[in-house]
């Protein structure tokens, strides 16, 4: 398996530290508001990361932190008129709301900022004695010319950065690039006591505090948006090898940028949208589809219309796994085993998600099956219940599994919490003896009583299938 390393720029063959045991980190969401559709696509496609590798055979132990201490959320409290505890919280809740509606599957750990204070205290401190950090009366910064590797992530070079870049003043650092550690207390601003008096953690060292706890001191994935390479992971990095002299991280992954029709996201282009806006007009699997068509590492081009053509894609997905369940209710081993390919669409599949997780080609070999196996179907009456078990079970290790753009459970839930599937079938039955007795009239009427039901119904050779609309 290969997996593109943002810190070497090139691919490399996947190897943890201590297989089959996989350590990944994500930084989370700073929970000051709803997040954004920009950041769904990072958490989407670290989970379908997560999902494969744990295809693959592999334990993977996943952390995202939460981010419950910062100056968005302080402002946020002061205007009101609350704590920055109880925005935090309120986020918090609406953050696991939205992932869980977005198919999601829940990390491992989810360490808060505000319960780790101490780790990066002690981490600090660690920073001081090195003499990689210093105190200024209560703000203690990174001194980043005191490690040599700085830069490495991101290609740049501290010279040029501080020829150039847009760092705001302050003339309390040794170099506009130091970054913050601990940020002195303000008043009204939530603060803890610390060998430098009462303060708060800069946001940078949160992430390598958590993850050395949660994780260890050498992780073997950690994930992000391409946004976060600098600083903040560049920050980690200092951090992390600063204090502990090893390597911090074996393979870095960054998800590229989302724009909403051909513009940049802002607030004030008009053109905002959180996840909770988006899947308020489309399906969860929709949104999962039509972020896997494009590689994760891509910048990729938002608007309804695309979730629009991606729900089109879903639905034959789902056409097909409901064709599944109403075959696999009837069939049993009388029935015919014809040739097919199963076992080269597994390895379509998994040769091209070996290659840098590409969910573009791992979609098209799905659709691949998808024609195949409706074609199978259609052209033969009698199929044996193992053989439509063995369809099934592909497109729920991959579709379902993987990508998580259908869920069996769901679809049976749907199928039968409304509908009495054994009345249905001999509606059909009725039907198809009415139009065989040319009895078209009634053989009519059951198909409007059935339109009614909200079903559609499909003739095939192999006899008639319904769906709902």
């Amino acid at each position: 398996m290969l997996i593109y390393n943002t810190l070497t720029r090139r691919k490399e063959e996947f190897k943890p530290l201590n297989p089959p045991n996989v350590t990944m980190y994500m930084c989370g969401p700073t929970v000051y508001d709803y997040f954004h559709i920009g950041n769904s696509r990072s958490f989407i496609m670290s989970d379908i990361v997560r999902r494969y590798l744990e295809y693959k055979g592999y334990k993977v132990k996943f952390v995202m932190n939460l981010t419950d201490i910062e100056d968005r959320i302080i402002k946020k409290s002061n205007e009101q008129q609350t704590t920055a505890e109880a925005i935090s919280q309120f986020y918090i809740d609406a953050f696991f709301e939205d992932i869980e509606k977005l198919k999601v599957r829940k990390a491992d750990f989810y360490p808060k900022a505000t319960s780790h204070v101490e780790e990066m205290i002690e981490l600090i401190s660690d920073l001081e004695r090195k003499g990689i950090a210093y105190n200024v009366d209560g703000d203690v910064f990174y001194n980043v010319k005191k490690f040599d590797g700085y830069g490495k992530l991101s290609g740049k070079k501290i010279d040029e950065l501080e020829a150039g870049a847009r760092v705001e003043v302050n003339e309390q650092k040794n170099s506009p690039l130091d970054f913050s550690l601990w940020k002195k207390a303000k008043p009204g601003e939530p603060s803890w006591d610390s060998p430098w008096g009462k303060g708060r953690p800069g946001w940078h060292i949160e992430c390598s505090a958590m993850s050395t706890k949660h994780l260890g001191k050498t992780v073997d994935i950690h994930a992000g948006g391409n946004d976060l390479i600098f600083p903040h992971h560049e920050n980690e990095i200092a951090q992390s090898e600063g204090v502990n002299e090893n390597q911090f991280v074996k393979y870095w992954m960054h998800f590229g940028f989302l724009n909403i029709q051909n513009e940049k996201m802002s607030k004030s282009l008009g053109n905002f949208f959180t996840a909770r806006d988006v899947l308020a007009r489309h399906s969860a699997e929709a949104v999962r589809l039509f972020f896997s068509q494009t590689h994760y590492g891509g910048p990729l081009n938002f608007s309804d219309e695309l979730l629009t053509s991606a729900q089109k894609g879903v639905d034959k997905i789902i056409n097909l796994a409901e064709r599944f369940e109403e075959s696999i209710a009837k069939a049993d081993e009388n029935g015919i085993q014809p040739e097919f390919a199963l076992k080269n669409f597994y390895n379509e599949f998994e040769t091209v998600m070996d290659d840098d997780f590409n969910t573009p080609q791992a979609v098209a070999v799905i659709f691949d099956f998808v024609r195949a196996a409706n074609k199978v179907i259609d052209e033969n009456p009698n199929l044996t219940k193992s053989f439509l078990l063995e369809l099934k079970n592909f497109l729920a290790k991959t579709a379902e599994d993987v990508l998580g753009v259908i869920h069996f459970a769901d679809l049976r839930r749907d199928l039968h919490s409304s509908l009495d599937i054994d009345a249905i079938n001999k509606m059909l039955e009725e039907r198809e003896a009415a139009k065989k007795e040319k009895n078209y009239k009634l053989a009519d009427e059951i198909r409007n009583k059935l339109n009614d039901l909200g079903l559609i119904i499909q003739d095939s050779k192999t006899g008639p299938t319904f769906k709902r609309k």
